[in-house]
């Protein structure tokens, strides 16, 4: 079973994930990531997926509810790392990422974040 890490970051949680996941680690993640969100009281979320050959829709599904459960718990969520052909992998399934932001890679992910963070507490 892997484990994928999430590292604290101030207020921002980080989880770059770079191996192929079974549907099993899948949901430990969504699990280890949604239980740091509520202990650490994160305000965001950056799920890198550069290292992620294939997201099908079991693992679409996984990331949008992740980020949608973490929005409930107070934390904005930005999905990054995204390849193209993965992109079009989903759109050609049908399974679109809502309510979820995304960036191109990790420091626009980044970025963004703060940008969302700093106009909530506004």
């Amino acid at each position: 079973m892997a484990k994928i890490p999430i590292l604290k970051l101030g207020d921002i949680l980080l989880s770059t994930i770079q191996i192929d996941l079974t549907d099993q680690d899948a949901l430990v993640f969504q699990d280890d990531l949604l239980t740091n969100v509520k202990e650490t009281n994160a305000e965001g979320v950056i799920i890198d997926i550069t290292g992620l050959d294939v997201v099908d829709s079991f693992m679409a599904r996984v990331i949008n509810d992740t980020a949608n459960m973490a929005h409930i718990l107070g934390a904005e969520v930005v999905l990054c790392g995204m390849r193209p052909d993965v992109a079009l992998a989903l759109i050609e399934m049908g399974r679109q990422l809502i309510g979820v932001e995304t960036a191109l890679n990790l420091q626009e992910g980044m970025e963004k974040l703060i940008s969302i963070i700093e106009g909530k507490r506004k």
